[in-house]
């Protein structure tokens, strides 16, 4: 299973989320010569997740953010280099959705 397949199951798991948006973005950093060097699951190094779930609801920023890397910890000591997050509420998002934010 490829390193964004593991991270989409284990946040889907943890966090049962609204919406998730995994993006992978290694291929902007594959010519660096660390990443080539760590491999990083056959290269798969940078990620930028987006995802919304009710668990963070009464939580700051960076109580979700801990939350995340704790669901993803096995991947960040294995390969991964970079991970970018935004964890929202679903309440948060219908303001955002609705001008409100």
């Amino acid at each position: 299973m490829s390193v964004e397949a593991n991270i989409r199951a284990k946040l889907e798991a943890a966090f049962k989320p609204d919406t998730l948006v995994i993006t992978n973005d290694s291929w902007k950093h594959s010519h660096h010569a660390a990443m080539r060097e760590l491999g990083g699951g056959n290269g798969e190094t940078h990620f930028a997740v987006e995802i919304v779930s009710s668990a963070f609801e009464g939580k700051r920023s960076i109580q979700r953010h801990r939350l995340v890397y704790a669901a993803l910890d096995e991947e960040l000591k294995s390969g991964v280099h970079a991970l970018q997050v935004i964890a929202r509420t679903p309440e948060e998002m219908e303001k955002r959705s609705t001008g409100m934010a």
